[in-house]
């Protein structure tokens, strides 16, 4: 990190991301967790509970989105837990006496979660092939969901770095990403909202998963997709601009504390 202070902003961050990469493949059992837990799930919901669930399809062809956003929200907690680390673990001291921007470093811990999930859905990808996941999407249709996945991995990215910068141990960040990877349970991506009693269906449709869900399923079957792109985008935008409003106030407040 020797010429990070002479960089552009840009080249900051991204060697803050080649730090928080390196650093991940050191912590083999949280890494472990955020790329293959989310492929142990898919297997044994489709295994195991897939034949006593009826979506009207194959159940592998149903769950695989709600698997795939699993895998930013396990990531979530690799980053919050990152973040914690850094604010607290004398790393800051280090970067401030170079001038080394506040924004460069958590855009370095964004951009290496997108990494490490993309990753981690290359991975759910590939096990979902072998599981006999036949998607219809033309080329369009996949660049579609590479486009909606990033927005949405960005944006519970960006959540983590807020929560590891509230948090005050990174035990207590890993606690606090627990919600985000609850909610792709309570929408439609493992059963139809239809399903579930009455007091919850409210909740799963109108929270920020089920419309992602439904996009990426109608990109992937090649069924419609009808308002879902527009809310799902409208949510990943909304959750990214908040999270980067209060990560920067967050941010200046554990520094000026320091």
């Amino acid at each position: 990190m020797s010429d990070l202070a002479t960089s552009t902003p840009v080249g900051q961050a991204l060697t803050m991301a080649g730090r928080c990469l390196r650093v991940s493949r050191r912590q083999v059992d949280a890494l472990i967790m955020s790329l293959l837990l989310p492929v142990l799930l898919m297997v044994m919901f489709v295994e195991l509970f897939g034949g006593a669930i009826d979506t009207g399809t194959k159940y592998v062809t149903y769950v695989v989105p709600g698997v795939i956003l699993l895998c930013a929200g396990f990531g979530s907690a690799t980053t919050a837990v990152s973040v914690s680390q850094d604010m607290t673990g004398g790393l800051m001291d280090r970067l401030r006496s170079m001038n080394v921007s506040g924004k460069a470093v958590l855009a370095g811990h964004v951009t290496a979660s997108v990494a490490r999930t993309a990753v981690s859905i290359e991975l759910v990808f590939l096990v979902a092939a072998v599981l006999g996941f036949e998607p219809s999407a033309g080329p369009l249709d996949w660049l579609a969901v590479a486009g909606v996945l990033l927005a949405f991995v960005i944006a519970v990215s960006s959540l983590a770095v807020a929560i590891g910068l509230l948090a005050k141990s990174p035990e207590a960040a890993n606690g606090f990403t627990f919600f985000v990877t609850f909610l792709p349970y309570a929408s439609s991506g493992f059963v139809p909202v239809h399903t579930m009693p009455s007091w919850i269906q409210g909740f799963a449709l109108h929270q920020p998963i089920t419309p992602i869900t439904e996009t990426l399923r109608g990109l992937l079957l090649g069924t419609g997709v009808g308002s879902n792109p527009w809310q799902a985008l409208a949510w990943c935008g909304a959750v990214t601009a908040i999270s980067v409003a209060v990560s920067s106030v967050l941010f200046q407040r554990r520094i000026a504390r320091s």
